[in-house]
């Protein structure tokens, strides 16, 4: 079974920024998402802030809201700052939710 990017995308919509009622994915946090061929999926991405105290806990949710897909045989988070975070990754939903539309 193949697992494809929007499966990916709909698990990590169901993981929360701690500090910010938006998920990882529309928040912009997610950089990249790279699905190999023996469904290994490397997942890049970006905190809001650097010095985020949770930043081990929402690598490890993210990590987990991927690998329960049946498919997946592995995930790879990879932390990146640059580029840096700007509310301009925001998706327009969580523009709207954050009342900044």
């Amino acid at each position: 079974m193949k697992i494809n990017e929007q499966q990916i995308i709909d698990a990590l919509k169901t993981v929360f920024d701690p500090d910010i009622p938006v998920n990882v994915y529309d928040l912009g946090l997610i950089y990249n998402i790279d699905i190999k061929d023996d469904n290994l999926v490397n997942i890049t991405m970006t905190l809001t802030n650097p010095n985020c105290p949770v930043a081990d806990d929402l690598l490890k949710q993210v990590r987990e809201a991927v690998q329960q897909l049946e498919a997946v045989c592995k995930v790879d988070v990879r932390l990146v700052f640059d580029p840096p975070w700007t509310k301009d990754n925001m998706s327009d939903a969580a523009m709207l939710e954050l009342g900044l539309l």
